[in-house]
């Protein structure tokens, strides 16, 4: 919902906490005031335009504080008569903080409150049900868990035996066995010749006498 009101010659569309600056009220921060100057009013698809004014129809807002605007400069000269006037304005402001918007009996701020506690009900409903889950995750954890609990503890066994072992497996494992003796055949015994078997001797040939004379 959201409204157009009119202050200090001006109009503004406003909401629930919107801030603004409007001219200079006679109030004091931290004051609650109600403008009674509404021009429209707006509720999504629904709209009341006032004649000049929106009947039933308010704005409450709280004062922030009293500031001043930028400065402004006025200058005026008066050609060929030498005449030079420069001065400087800064309009007083009163900051608005818009607390409500009320139409024939309905508050902007009682929808837009019902609505944030919705959706924190909303946003606890969810949180309850993440801390649900979670609690069923870890109980289906630990049983899981159990069984690898009952089981044996491994054997601990030191670093550098880990190592060696590791070193051994990875050494390809050689027997030191005696060398086998080598296989030969035996040789055949040499016959040794005999008188019987030695062949007979060619004759003698003698020499012929020489003939005389």
């Amino acid at each position: 919902m959201y409204a157009v009101i009119e202050t200090g010659g001006k109009q503004y569309r406003v909401e629930v906490g919107t801030e603004l600056e409007v001219e200079l009220l006679d109030v004091a921060p931290g004051d609650a005031i109600t403008l009674d100057r509404i021009l429209l009013v707006a509720d999504g698809d629904k709209a009341e335009i006032g004649r000049p004014l929106v009947p039933n129809a308010s704005v409450a807002a709280d004062v922030v504080r009293q500031t001043r605007g930028e400065k402004l400069i006025n200058f005026k000269y008066g050609p060929k008569t030498r005449r030079r006037v420069k001065k400087g304005h800064r309009q007083e402001l009163t900051v608005l903080r818009i607390s409500d918007i009320v139409l024939g009996g309905r508050s902007a701020a009682a929808d837009a409150a019902k609505a944030t506690e919705a959706r924190r009900t909303e946003r606890q409903r969810l949180e309850e049900a993440a801390q649900r889950q979670a609690a069923a995750d870890a109980a289906l954890a630990a049983k899981l868990a159990a069984p690898a609990q009952k089981a044996p503890p491994a054997s601990k066994t030191s670093p550098r035996a880990t190592r060696t072992a590791k070193a051994g497996a990875a050494e390809p494992t050689t027997s030191k066995a005696a060398p086998a003796a080598p296989t030969t055949r035996p040789r055949a015994a040499k016959a040794v010749p005999t008188e019987a078997d030695a062949p007979a001797a060619p004759p003698k040939r003698t020499r012929a006498a020489k003939k005389d004379g």
